[in-house]
């Protein structure tokens, strides 16, 4: 059963959402956000330099630094972009080597982050820092693997640091929010000595064991060239968010600094949830991170408060304070507060010297070139791709499955806003956006398809999807792609029969089950895809032809999607909602699923019906 945060007087349950609004913004194209915010950053200060590979390869990086002849270990990190200065304002030496960055909350793709590790990566190997989000760890660990397949040393450490809901978390697991900016000096100090990859994983796994953090926001971030509704309204206040928009455990009256700080504190270090190992007598540092709307003088008095609390209530010596923005939530008005237990190890690592912009520090030194080359793999192979291509005339299979993908496409595309406004009360509304990009790139690659060929055709789909979609969804539909082609692949016949493709959708799920962790009933695209999967099979067992087995199976995922109404999430974003939220809207991912799944199964059937 979910309980939520004992939250101080005055706190209610969730608010209904109010009067929608967009806020202003400084920026050209919403989609250039990120990329702009590269340019500016390297034209500000020298010592950093970015990968030439906009808008797909987003990668900050040391000018110093070259992976080939680098003899120290390499500190990469990253995530979605919106949390300026973190993480690209943290590249530098004595800390981050790299930061890979995503779209606006949205994981960074796999190729962005091997291009990052190949560009900075050593002998001595690297160290990825990944926030506990499904997203970062699917992509940062399909990163990793494919890393040391290429010979690279590289070790990978996990921060979940939120303290505001208790366990269980579903899979989903503690949030990693601004505490691991911490974990990112002391790796960074760590790296610095030459000490091995072992070492520095070590230290960085402790430090990340002994941060917790919670956060309070005064009002919702908007996402560039996006609508957003003020959910919480006047006077009220959010806690237990994260850093993307979601929303939080419980909303309140505004309440004074003191009293929020109070209940904040003792969120952290409650001896019942026992997040952190702090008792009476520890040192701690203690981080005050601005949201991203939160001026300076607040964010002080917020510090000025939560240090007499820590010494005088809870009986800890504050040996360092850090007040400042570390990890925003774009223009969120509000803040967090972290708490680190240190040791004299921790703060010789937090004092060491480093030219990481956003610690801050001072810059110097002459500006190198603003951009080089993206390194390439070891070995580069165009072999297959000169295989590829649209053939000249397309033979019956390759007729069905243009018109598939066309309508599959097509349908995604017309549901981005109703998507889009679904994500925005129970992830971090983007599914919309996310799912458009996919389907966009797959109509305008769909010339170049061999459609011929069913199997090298749905790796292209899986290659269209990878290069542009970000976040959990872009590598969990990848993911799906390659397990259907390597099950296609996989089968003798010269045509790929209806009971082929019955067999690489159960695959595909079973894949996509495995690396994302979730099954039946998890309030994913899953509880769309497998009770088609099951009914597919079923009345293709049964004798029924294709096309009829095809739309029943629809007709499945599409009920299976709507069911999503009724459960519990228990992967993902979603898993921090409360059942109230979740029981007005339906899954987006599964709805996505079972939008262009039945579109699919229609465009067959008026296929096979044509004359």
């Amino acid at each position: 059963m979910q309980t939520s945060v004992a939250p101080p007087l005055g706190f209610n349950s969730p608010s209904s959402i109010a009067m929608a609004f967009q806020d202003k913004k400084l920026i050209n194209n919403p989609n250039d956000v990120v990329t702009e915010f590269i340019e500016g950053l390297i034209e500000t200060y020298p010592g950093l330099q970015y990968l030439d590979g906009f808008p797909q390869v987003k990668v900050v990086l040391r000018a110093d630094v070259s992976g080939g002849t680098y003899d120290k270990v390499a500190i990469i990190s990253g995530g979605g972009s919106g949390h300026e200065p973190a993480h690209a304002g943290f590249v530098g030496e004595g800390m981050l080597t790299a930061a890979i960055c995503g779209d606006v909350f949205a994981s960074p793709p796999v190729d962005s982050i091997l291009a990052g590790i190949r560009a900075v990566t050593g002998p001595m190997g690297c160290l990825l820092i990944v926030k506990n989000y499904t997203g970062d760890r699917l992509n940062f660990g399909l990163a990793a693997e494919q890393a040391k397949s290429e010979g690279y040393k590289v070790e990978t450490v996990i921060v979940g640091d939120d303290c505001a809901l208790p366990p269980p978390r579903g899979i989903a697991g503690r949030r990693g929010l601004a505490g691991t900016i911490l974990v990112h000096k002391i790796a960074g100090a760590a790296a610095a000595t030459g000490i091995s990859l072992a070492a520095v994983a070590t230290e960085a796994r402790h430090a990340a064991e002994m941060v917790g953090t919670m956060g309070v926001a005064l009002s919702v971030c908007t996402l560039p060239g996006q609508v957003t509704p003020d959910r919480l309204g006047p006077g009220k206040m959010e806690l237990g968010l994260g850093i993307h928009g979601e929303p939080g455990a419980a909303v309140a009256d505004l309440q004074p600094v003191d009293v929020i700080v109070s209940h904040v504190l003792k969120q952290i270090l409650s001896p019942e949830t026992n997040y952190v190992p702090i008792t009476r007598g520890s040192r701690v540092v203690l981080m005050v991170n601005g949201l991203g709307a939160t001026p300076a003088m607040e964010l002080m008095i917020t510090s000025g408060k939560a240090v007499p609390k820590l010494q005088l209530e809870h009986g800890l010596a504050v040996d360092r304070v850090y007040t400042g923005s570390f990890m925003t939530s774009l223009d969120m008005a509000g803040f967090s507060i972290s708490i680190m237990k240190a040791d004299q190890a921790i703060l010789q690592r937090l004092d060491a010297p480093t030219k990481a912009p956003y610690w801050p520090v001072g810059v110097d030194g002459n500006h190198p070139p603003a951009k080089i080359p993206v390194p390439l793999p070891p070995s580069h192979s165009t072999k297959i791709d000169e295989l590829l291509g649209r053939p000249a005339q397309l033979n019956e299979q390759g007729h069905i499955l243009e018109v598939a993908i066309e309508a599959a496409a097509n349908a995604v595309q017309n549901l981005r806003d109703e998507l889009n406004d679904w994500d925005s009360k129970v992830g971090d509304g983007d599914c919309g956006s996310t799912m458009y990009r996919g389907a966009a790139a797959i109509l305008e690659d769909m010339k170049n398809y061999p459609l011929n060929d069913a199997a090298e055709t749905v790796n292209e789909i899986g290659a269209s999807i990878r290069r542009v979609m970000g976040g959990t969804s872009g590598i969990l539909y990848t993911i799906f792609c390659k397990a259907a082609y390597a099950q296609l692949k996989a089968s003798t016949q010269s045509v790929v029969t209806s009971k082929n493709w019955a067999e690489a959708l159960e695959a595909s799920i079973a894949a996509v089950s495995k690396y994302g962790g979730a099954s039946a009933g998890y309030r994913t695209l899953l509880d769309a895809l497998i009770p088609a999967s099951a009914i597919l099979q079923e009345r293709l067992n049964a004798g029924d032809d294709p096309a009829t087995a095809f739309i029943l199976s629809s007709e499945a995922a599409v009920a299976g999607a709507e069911s999503t109404k009724h459960m519990q999430a228990q992967a993902g974003r979603s898993s921090y909602v409360s059942g109230q939220i979740l029981a007005s809207v339906p899954d987006p991912g599964a709805v996505a699923a079972a939008s262009w799944y039945k579109a699919a199964a229609l465009a067959v059937r008026n296929k096979y019906q044509a004359p």
